[in-house]
């Protein structure tokens, strides 16, 4: 399960909870692993779960629309970088244009929560899923300690599992 995804979510956190949040997951959601697993867990643990990509990026079984409906009030915005290199078809999207209609860009960022964050677990396109002022935002942005987090709870959860077979 993705615990490293949620400690935002925790007592020291930013939110305390996780339960009534508004969670934003928007990008290439066709492909990610990151989306399908915390729609299971966010979703079981009481968060309200918007989802959006471009058309040829939304799978069928994740109810999705538009970014700028799913980021509107949202308390977290997590987004997914394009996986091009599994992509059947070219997006046909110009430089800058991915950005445009489906990135999150400062101006559709406004519209979330006064107190939202940004989330995105890596690696980054920047200009391309997200504006780089808004990835490297020094308090809204919570990616590098995402990034830092999930190295931690895999090492810890190989220990884990190492330990029990060594005994």
């Amino acid at each position: 399960m993705p615990y490293y995804r949620l400690y935002f979510l925790d007592r020291r956190g930013r939110f305390g909870r996780v339960e009534g949040l508004k969670v934003a997951v928007c990008g290439d959601l066709q492909h990610s692993r990151v989306a399908r697993s915390n729609a299971k867990l966010l979703r079981r643990l009481g968060a309200d779960l918007r989802f959006a990509a471009p058309p040829s990026l939304m799978p069928d079984d994740l109810p999705g629309g538009p970014i700028d409906e799913a980021v509107d009030g949202a308390d977290v915005v997590m987004m997914l970088r394009v996986q091009r290199e599994r992509l059947a078809e070219e997006l046909g999207d110009a430089p800058g244009e991915y950005l445009a209609r489906f990135g999150l860009t400062a101006e559709r960022f406004a519209a979330a929560a006064s107190d939202a964050v940004i989330m995105h677990p890596g690696p980054i396109n920047r200009g391309v899923e997200i504006d780089g002022a808004l990835a490297d935002h020094s308090s809204r942005s919570l990616i590098v300690r995402q990034v830092e987090m999930g190295v931690a709870v895999r090492m810890a959860c190989l220990d884990l599992l190492t330990a029990e077979r060594l005994r």
